[in-house]
């Protein structure tokens, strides 16, 4: 379970990249992507590889189920996933040119605006950002403001995004910080403290450890209305080639309704990329993405999965930019474009 713990790691460890690198990054994607690929005239399908965040899991099983279930076939495409891990720097792959779609997150997105690295978000499959804090039962822990003064152990990498909210809107204070290594026994010992997580993950690990179901707080319910599992890709593929980018979004969003319909396909190509994963990790994912309407609530009910909308980035920017995250005249909506969304939940199951 180690693996799924830390996921947050790199889901978040590109913001503690130093400009410089990802900028050189940014400069040899000018010589490897200008000219974007053209389908074939003979038929043949279009290879594109995607780079995921972590390890292959639920969370990413419509993209999964895209490839088993032989959907990007259907859209001309030969699609190949590179599983991410802990050492992986997704913009840096991307800009590199050795992926031509990363996973990616807002926060990071707004941030590479800032740094000047042209890449963009193009839909965003999770309308709410798995991330949460838990807390011990029975310790009088009832709302997300009961755990102000309590020790909360969290990653370094929690400093440059959902931290900061916390402290701007509950008041939490740099006192209450214990550093989280991503291991749940500091929680389990003190029933005073809290932790981050991943809804996905980390209730199901102290659940086995510590023989408790813990407390969930899921900080997109208390107003941090990150995207989250966003597609992103460099602004030259979408000026050169916007067909191959709509069909690899279309396509992918269908892969997620195929996937909360019968996950079967994609479970099993998640399992041959990563044999640590079972098939309890797998089911308690899927009921928790689906239970606390993880891809499918707010604007994708009706839009379709992968929907966006200005208002929502422009909330989270303001939002961030009151606590000190981003600079208050950056020009954020350089971070994604709505050209590919939001055609209504039936285009999509159709």
């Amino acid at each position: 379970m180690a693996r799924f713990n830390r996921r947050r790691f790199i889901q978040y460890g590109s913001l503690a990249a130093g400009t410089g690198l990802l900028v050189a990054c940014g400069n040899t994607a000018e010589t490897t992507t200008d000219t974007p690929v053209e389908p074939s005239a003979t038929g043949e399908l279009q290879k594109v590889t995607f780079g995921t965040n972590w390890y292959a899991q639920a969370e990413h099983g419509g993209f999964y189920q895209a490839i088993a279930a032989d959907i990007y076939k259907e859209y001309g495409l030969d699609v190949t996933i590179q599983m991410g891990g802990p050492q992986v720097n997704g913009t840096q792959l991307l800009m590199g040119g050795a992926v031509d779609f990363f996973m990616g997150y807002a926060s990071d997105a707004i941030k590479a605006v800032e740094e000047g690295i042209p890449k963009v978000t193009v839909a965003a499959i999770f309308q709410k950002d798995p991330q949460i804090l838990t807390a011990h039962p029975d310790q009088g822990i009832k709302d997300l403001v009961d755990l102000k003064g309590k020790p909360i152990f969290i990653s370094k990498a929690a400093n440059v995004t959902y931290w900061p909210f916390l402290a701007a809107k509950y008041g939490f204070t740099d006192d209450m910080k214990r550093n989280y290594n991503f291991n749940p026994g500091p929680f389990l010992a003190d029933k005073n403290s809290a932790q981050q997580g991943y809804l996905s993950s980390e209730p199901l690990a102290i659940a086995k450890e510590g023989g408790f179901e813990p407390v969930i707080f899921l900080l997109a319910d208390y107003g941090y209305t990150a995207y989250a599992t966003t597609i992103e890709t460099r602004q030259a593929m979408v000026d050169g080639d916007p067909d191959l980018v709509q069909r690899f979004v279309d396509a992918s969003i269908k892969g997620w309704y195929s996937y909360f319909e019968d996950p079967s396909l994609g479970n099993e190509l998640i399992k041959q990329d990563n044999p640590e994963m079972t098939d309890e990790q797998l089911a308690y994912s899927l009921e928790k993405m689906q239970e606390y309407g993880i891809a499918i609530s707010g604007d994708s009910e009706a839009k379709g999965i992968g929907a966006m909308t200005d208002e929502r980035w422009k909330t989270f920017f303001e939002d961030m930019s009151t606590a000190g995250i981003f600079s208050a005249d950056t020009d954020y909506t350089q971070a994604y474009t709505l050209e590919f969304v939001n055609k209504g939940a039936d285009y999509y199951q159709n």
